[in-house]
């Protein structure tokens, strides 16, 4: 009989460090994932930024706790994760969203948030070459930054299992057991496993997966693309977010759209459609890179020579306010949700694996119950954070 104490369903960007953080405090994990190896799912599609000034008390803890370990990971691993601490920078070209930010980096510096605004002259020198027409300022948050999410994911996967954290790969949860109000183990389409905890970090199948115990979890994935450049001299340091809507007649609509330089020189890019395209569809589209390149060289002009290596779409498992879902439910024992990440798993993921450890090991503090019932499966999803 395979016994564990804990059985994630998942190895993507929650699931992976959820282990590590498991199994590195004794507790015998199982990791689960139907595909052949970690982050081969929507993991591998994020552009890699990493920031904890969001407007959400949940988030930016979670966050604060996930920048820590990024930045210190090499120090305490020896690990090549390609982080650099070169922050994030919103530029402000409409009074609103001057208004917007400032009214921000009042709640964010409540908590803590090395963030400011700036005007036109600090933002040039941020990002130089920047279209000047129009340009207010922006925000600057020097503390966040950018990591490789394949070599992140794969540095923690090993960590993990130094552990002793367990990998199956190619094998998918088909069923959930419960006795007693009280989840038992699973079954897969290859075996039988048991454990006291049960973790759904299914991304943005998560809503299948929390179906198998007859929970319904307002996850609902919607697709994003991106693209990477070929190499070139650097010369941008801040992740670049440009929130005005772009009106396109030929290639559609768009929301915000942001890039940055990685520390091999590609420049990363991602833009959100507008309206939301909800479904599983993953095939990238002709009309993306010609929607994005309009707006990049709009906003940066110099960006027009780049030459782009690739493009590709990944899914966000959206919720209704933004928010992801976590912690215990009712009425069933041992099944904890960490789903709902809305494209944002890669930068909550190492927090939220230290969350759900003190979850499973009953050690919660203060905040983690604050931050537990901001994400409840309970709360009211009418409120909606004003950056997501």
């Amino acid at each position: 009989m395979s016994e564990y104490d804990v059985i994630v369903i998942g190895a993507g960007s929650v699931g992976v460090p959820t282990a590590l953080a498991l199994a590195k405090n004794g507790m015998k994990t199982l990791v689960l994932e139907a595909l052949p190896s970690p982050a081969q799912g929507e993991s591998k599609k994020a552009i890699g930024g990493i920031r904890k000034t969001h407007t959400q008390r949940a988030k930016i803890w979670l966050c604060q706790s996930s920048l820590e370990i990024f930045s210190t990971w090499k120090e305490t691993y020896g690990d090549d994760i390609g982080w650099l601490q070169n922050g994030y920078c919103y530029v402000a070209y409409t009074p609103e969203h001057e208004k917007l930010f400032k009214n921000n980096i009042k709640l964010q510096k409540s908590y803590g948030l090395n963030i400011d605004y700036h005007g036109p002259e600090k933002i040039k020198e941020l990002i130089p070459g920047i279209n000047e027409d129009g340009l207010l300022g922006g925000t600057f948050s020097p503390n966040d930054g950018n990591a490789s999410p394949l070599l992140f994911a794969n540095a923690c996967y090993r960590q993990a299992m130094k552990f002793g954290a367990e990998f199956h790969f190619n094998e998918k949860v088909i069923d959930i057991f419960t006795e007693n109000g009280t989840v038992s183990g699973v079954q897969t389409n290859k075996s039988t496993y048991f454990a006291k905890f049960i973790i759904n970090a299914g991304g943005a199948y998560a809503k299948e997966v929390a179906k198998l115990v007859n929970i319904d979890v307002p996850v609902n994935p919607t697709s994003h693309e991106a693209g990477i450049s070929e190499p070139v001299k650097q010369f941008i340091k801040p992740m670049v977010v440009d929130i005005r809507p772009g009106e396109d007649k030929k290639f559609g609509n768009s929301k915000n759209y942001y890039f940055y330089q990685n520390n091999e020189g590609q420049i990363v890019f991602c833009l959100t459609p507008d309206p939301p395209i909800y479904g599983y569809d993953n095939k990238e589209t002709s009309v993306y890179l010609p929607q994005i390149a309009k707006r990049m060289i709009s906003l940066l002009p110099r960006l027009k020579n780049l030459k782009i290596r690739r493009t590709w779409r990944g899914l966000y498992p959206d919720t209704p306010d933004g928010a992801p879902i976590v912690g215990k439910v009712k009425n069933l024992e041992g099944y904890i949700n960490a789903v709902g990440m809305c494209g944002q798993g890669y930068m909550l993921g190492p927090g939220l694996g230290e969350l759900i450890y003190r979850i499973v090991n009953n050690s919660l503090s203060s905040d983690d119950e604050i931050i537990l019932e901001e994400l409840s499966l309970y709360r009211d999803f009418g409120q909606v954070e004003l950056l997501k």
